[in-house]
């Protein structure tokens, strides 16, 4: 579906559709998706945090977790007195059961790097899918679909063909990628956002335009983007409850107490939000994966399954006008031991059969291995005119700069994903972050 616009689309739309996407729990889907055992259980993951310790603050509670009162920023102290570990964890740390309770929780240190890989393959579908995307953090993303789909009802009547594009979306992040995401839809990025959070975990809202006043008027004010607890409290003191009072309030009198942002909360409580979706600029990489029934170890499977990958990419770096200097593979073993391997080349290049031989080569060393899932990627991309390197210097020396300055690769390098010492504070990354 990719590029297309589904049928039954007006070529030119008379309603703006965004959709908002919002990984719930990211860091605490990715450890899941890492440890499945741990998928319905509390999971906690800490920033400053090592395992068996006391200190450092939380980064990321589940929902599960949340259900026995441990939030973002609570000190991982606090939230041990509220959840104490689960006795698994406690034997793996060398350390004894905190208490006899059932209610236990699995406490994770942050591993940036890891959810920095995952996040990565939520934009390559989030990219894929919308003719313009806003990366807002390692888990949320504003996406504009107005050329991809429409508000007309589906031929069943029973949805608008934006749900349709959206639950496209949003099953695609759970097919190859293997994490939850909530996603909202409407004509404006405001109320967008508020949709993707009325039903959470794991949810799709759809706000068709001439129902936004209806869905936003009896939401709780908090629920308006922008005001978080002190603007609320001000707002309660003038009566203000709900998105309806502050759509029906005075402006001048919301001028008055919150200077120019008055009005405009106001706005976005009725709705009335005018903002574009603006790219926050062009990907760095383009991958393709794809996940097999159950691991195999036939390498013939496995060959055909690199050469489809590699000539899908290579075609969605040449229809996008890039070239690149890095063609990578990643290999999934069971239950979720995550290996890549990358070989630079001495410049960019725009060449798929070249890819696909680097990717089988790369492939060589799991032709033994079991596989669950498989996915080839080309990255340091160029979107610039300008020469090709030559074909016959790809290679290159380990370890020698590249045509542009950059380091290449180590040929075969090993970067399989661990959890890594926390760093802390959460950090700014390049696409998508917060707790969801």
């Amino acid at each position: 579906m990719s590029g297309e616009t589904l049928p039954g689309v007006e070529t030119e739309p008379s309603s703006r559709i965004v959709l908002h996407v919002d990984m719930d729990c990211f860091y605490a889907s990715c450890e899941r998706l890492r440890e499945p055992a741990l998928r319905g259980e509390p999971v906690v993951v800490g920033m400053g945090y090592e395992s068996g310790e006391t200190v450092g603050a939380v980064a990321t509670a589940s929902y599960e977790a949340r259900e026995y009162g441990v939030e973002s920023a609570q000190p991982i102290s606090q939230a041990l007195e509220r959840l104490p570990r689960a006795a698994a964890d406690d034997v793996a740390d060398g350390t004894a059961a905190d208490s006899d309770t059932d209610a236990v929780g699995h406490y994770r240190p942050v591993d940036l790097e890891f959810y920095r890989e995952v996040a990565a393959e939520v934009k390559e579908i989030l990219h894929d899918s919308a003719d313009v995307v806003r990366e807002v953090s390692i888990d949320e993303a504003y996406l504009d679909v107005t050329e991809r789909t429409a508000w007309d009802r589906a031929p069943d009547g029973e949805r608008t063909l934006a749900e349709g594009y959206a639950r496209h979306v949003k099953q695609r992040i759970a097919r190859e990628v293997g994490v939850p995401a909530s996603v909202g839809v409407a004509p404006n990025m405001s109320t967008a956002k508020i949709a993707s959070d009325h039903d959470k975990p794991d949810g799709l809202v759809v706000v068709e335009p001439g129902r936004v006043e209806a869905f936003l008027d009896p939401l709780p004010i908090t629920s308006v983007h922008g005001i978080g607890p002190v603007t609320a409290d001000r707002l309660g003191e003038m009566g203000v409850e709900t998105a309806g009072d502050l759509a029906e309030a005075d402006p001048a009198a919301l001028r008055s107490a919150f200077g120019s942002r008055g009005p405009e909360l106001r706005d976005r409580a009725r709705g009335v939000d005018d903002r574009e979706v603006t790219p926050t600029g062009r990907p760095k990489s383009l991958s393709r994966e794809s996940a097999f029934a159950e691991a195999t170890e036939s390498a013939a499977t496995k060959r055909e399954r690199i050469e489809a990958l590699a000539a899908d990419v290579a075609s969605r770096a040449r229809n996008r006008g890039a070239t690149y200097r890095t063609i990578g593979i990643k290999a999934v073993l069971p239950p979720y031991d995550v290996n890549t391997r990358e070989r630079s080349l001495s410049g960019p290049v725009d060449d798929p059969d070249l890819v696909e031989s680097v990717a089988l080569e790369l492939l060589a060393e799991f032709e033994d291995e079991p596989v669950r899932k498989l996915g080839v990627r080309v990255s340091n991309l160029s979107f610039a005119d300008g020469k090709q390197a030559r074909l016959d210097g790809w290679e290159g020396r380990e370890g020698e700069p590249g045509a542009n300055g950059d380091e290449s690769v180590s040929e075969g390098r090993d970067v399989r994903r661990r959890s890594r010492t926390a760093e802390r504070g959460q950090a700014s990354l390049d696409a998508f972050e917060g707790d969801g």
